[in-house]
């Protein structure tokens, strides 16, 4: 299976949990899945993680995006932030959940082979 790598490129909560959906989907299958967030949507990474849409997808039985975070790390799905984008953001690494590691766009892109789907979200 290829495996699937994900740009979220703005601070979008619900682009970030369908990325996170899909990653999670593709690392249920087998296949490597990892998310790069640009820039701004780190700050969809500060603790404690609140999306806008948590309550709607509560009411409907799904979980917030603190869990679908939780659960893609889970199934083994890699999340790195942009370093310029914790400064952006005011934030420092320490302020990201667990497991989330800083890089840039050009380590990511060094680790997305040819055979790699590359997603922009």
């Amino acid at each position: 299976m290829r495996p699937l790598r994900i740009i979220v490129t703005t601070a979008d909560a619900e682009r970030l949990r369908g990325a996170l959906m899909l990653a999670s989907a593709q690392a249920a299958l087998g296949g490597a899945a990892a998310l790069f967030l640009q820039l701004d949507a780190v700050a969809l990474l500060r603790t404690p993680i609140i999306a806008p849409q948590n309550a709607a997808h509560q009411a409907a039985g799904l979980p917030d995006l603190a869990t679908v975070l939780a659960e893609a790390q889970a199934l083994g799905v890699t999340i790195s932030v942009c370093q310029s984008g914790l400064a952006l953001c005011g934030m420092a690494a320490n302020a990201l959940p667990p497991g989330v590691d800083v890089g840039g766009p050009l380590s990511f892109m060094q680790a997305t082979g040819d055979d790699a789907r590359l997603l922009l979200s």
